[in-house]
């Protein structure tokens, strides 16, 4: 027991050590999983602990990967997306198969080794890329779109690779073994084993079907049984009883289990327990699949990477400009261009997580050997490090180079009005249209220059310029300007012009648009009176609604959101008072105990309030 809560406690330190480190950098959970791996592999030798046994365990992380990569597949969004699927994410894989089965050849390599390590490292990393894409902000962009359609393709790609790879075993690999082909691949029993081909054939279908009609006829009802019993933990052991069963059932037909797991969630995509099911298995998927990547980089062989450092550096650029070379030929036929393109070749060069798993599988396949295994883990792992750095460059150099030529000279204003307004987007376009329809002439300055072409082809005028700059709102007149309404959409050019509108021109009325509710409080601690929070009207709308939803009349309804938001308004006068900028929230002993206070002694007042409103509409 002892032994094992050791291993555990190293394991979970590595985790929340390095983990958020990895994040904070910028280099995605995945290699902070393998870096942790890395660092923690001497004290797990010294432990003598069996990393490969240890892997055996969680690769099944990757089981649930796929079934919860299934039951986000909706067949319905597949067949919308078939177009940019086949084309961008089918060109990809099977056009960087060939290249790199074309250089694995080159380098005599064995035909059947060479298309496994075409395969291999078609794939891209899904985890990094997604994160990365989130992270800047580029998920929305043409580009980011392809990348996901490709690394969709991918996610579905990895099934059949499964299924090819034991057709590729290598008679030399199998006799020097001892052993039957694919006796390693799962680590159990194969009925099939024995069969002939044609009946093992057979039922290996048999068992995909059995996964299909188990999912629409059996799953369901069962999930709708222990639904029933309202316990939580019930839920989610059943939701593991399913996918462990599916699992075992491939596995006794020489199949994947994680093939199963797929085509299970698939099934169950368009479930009404389908959400339910990711929220229960997600966090176990996630402990699992950062445990098997800690025994990955646990048992990346260190010593053999000082031997053969020129062989991995040159294998892992040659992978990476081989895919580069594909993503834009691949991008380019289908219509991405400049920035776009940029962003779709260096976001998907590098090998992804599941080549581990592929790996291990082509080697209990007797498809390649150890030391061809040991060099490809090595150079999977080089180009996810490498990853980061790209995206880096597509910050600083591409995307930097593109912007810096879009960029203008700020307009020249020609004319100074009493209202000037910062920004024209979601909300600035708004506050603008209800001024001038109600009779009053604005200036309204944005840095979107892209948004303002397409506002000019509507007949709206506004200046492009920097509306932080003090330059350019003297050049609009803040001087003798009466109102200025900050609607910038960032929180910190909302920061700075307000400071500065507020310390500079002390008669200047200022409408600041803030984020959230702490945002308020540092407006205010800037000076700025009128503050508004960009969803506490939806907000209120909403409730309102609320009530009218459950039976409340309209005047009634709009009488109990008007009382809450008087009270809202009220107290967080008195919240601001005691806000300071230099301690967070939570360790502000005066804020928490003001708030306290204000719940104590509005709370029982409003709940007066409304139950005498309801009372008079009764």
């Amino acid at each position: 027991m002892t032994g094992f809560l050791i291993l555990a406690f190293l394991i979970l330190v590595a985790m929340v050590v390095s983990v958020p480190l990895a994040t904070r950098f910028g280099l995605g959970s995945v290699l902070g999983y393998l870096l942790a791996g890395m660092a923690i592999a001497p004290l797990l030798a010294a432990l003598n602990v069996d990393v490969v046994a240890l892997q055996v365990f969680a690769e099944f992380g990757v089981v649930m990967m796929l079934f919860i990569i299934g039951l986000e597949m909706e067949p319905r969004r597949l067949w919308d997306m078939r177009g940019k699927l086949l084309g961008l994410g089918g060109g990809q894989v099977v056009l960087t198969t060939a290249v790199i089965t074309g250089i694995a050849l080159l380098d005599a390599r064995p035909w059947q080794t060479a298309v496994a390590i075409g395969m291999i490292l078609a794939l891209s990393s899904t985890a990094i890329i997604v994160q990365s894409l989130t992270e800047k902000k580029l998920m929305r962009t043409e580009g980011g779109e392809a990348s996901f359609s490709v690394l969709l393709v991918q996610d579905v790609a990895v099934i059949p690779i499964l299924a090819l790879l034991p057709l590729l075993a290598m008679p030399d690999l199998y006799a020097s073994s001892g052993g039957p082909v694919g006796a390693g691949a799962h680590h159990g029993i194969d009925l099939t084993a024995s069969m002939p081909m044609w009946l093992a054939a057979i039922a290996r279908i048999g068992a995909v079907a059995a996964v299909v009609v188990i999912g629409i006829y059996a799953i369901r009802p069962l999930f709708r049984f222990i639904a029933a019993a309202r316990l939580r933990e019930l839920f989610t052991g059943a939701a593991l009883l399913v996918v462990i069963g599916i699992a075992l059932l491939m596995s006794l037909v020489g199949l994947s289990p994680a093939l199963g797991a797929f085509v299970a969630g698939v099934v169950l995509a368009t479930s009404e327990y389908r959400h339910e099911l990711e929220s229960d298995i997600d966090p176990i998927k996630g402990l699992l699949l950062g445990l098997f990547f800690i025994t990955v980089g646990a048992g990346i062989d260190f010593d053999l990477a000082a031997q053969i450092w020129q062989e991995v550096v040159f294998w892992a650029a040659v992978v990476i400009a081989a895919k580069f070379v594909v993503l834009a030929a691949v991008g380019w036929f289908y219509g991405l261009r400049e920035q776009a393109l940029w962003l779709f070749c260096l976001s998907l060069p590098q090998a992804g997580e599941f080549a581990f798993v592929l790996i291990a599988f082509a080697l209990a396949n007797f498809v390649i050997d150890s030391a061809l295994a040991d060099l490809m883990l090595l150079v999977v792992a080089l180009t996810m490090l490498v990853t980061p750095l790209l995206f880096i460059l597509y910050d600083k150099v591409i995307a930097h180079s593109y912007c810096k030529g879009m960029e203008r000279e700020p307009d020249a204003i020609d004319e100074e009005n009493e209202i000037i307004i910062a920004g024209r987007g979601r909300v600035g376009g708004i506050v603008d249209r209800m001024l001038q329809t109600a009779g009053y002439t604005t200036t309204v300055v944005d840095y979107d220059s892209s948004h303002l072409e397409i506002l000019q082809k509507f007949g709206v005028r506004t200046y492009y310029g920097d509306a932080t700059r003090p330059d350019l709102l003297h050049a609009a007149g803040i001087a003798r300007a009466k109102l200025l309404v900050v609607a910038l959409d960032e929180r910190e050019q909302i920061d700075k012009l307000v400071k500065y509108a507020v310390q500079t021109f002390p008669g200047l009325h200022v409408i600041a648009r803030a984020k959230d509710r702490n945002h308020v409080y540092e407006l205010w601690a800037y000076g700025c009176r009128d503050v508004i929070r960009e969803t506490y009207d939806a907000s209120i709308r909403i409730g309102r609604s609320a009530y009218e939803a459950l039976g409340v009349d309209r005047q009634n309804a709009i009488a109990m959101a008007g009382a809450f938001e008087e009270m809202d308004r009220s107290s967080m006068l008195e919240i601001a008072e005691v806000y300071d900028m230099d301690i967070p929230p939570m360790e502000n002993e005066a804020l928490v105990a003001k708030i306290r206070e204000l719940r104590a002694r509005w709370d029982p007042v409003l709940r007066e309030q409304m139950d005498e409103i309801v009372k008079r509409g009764q």
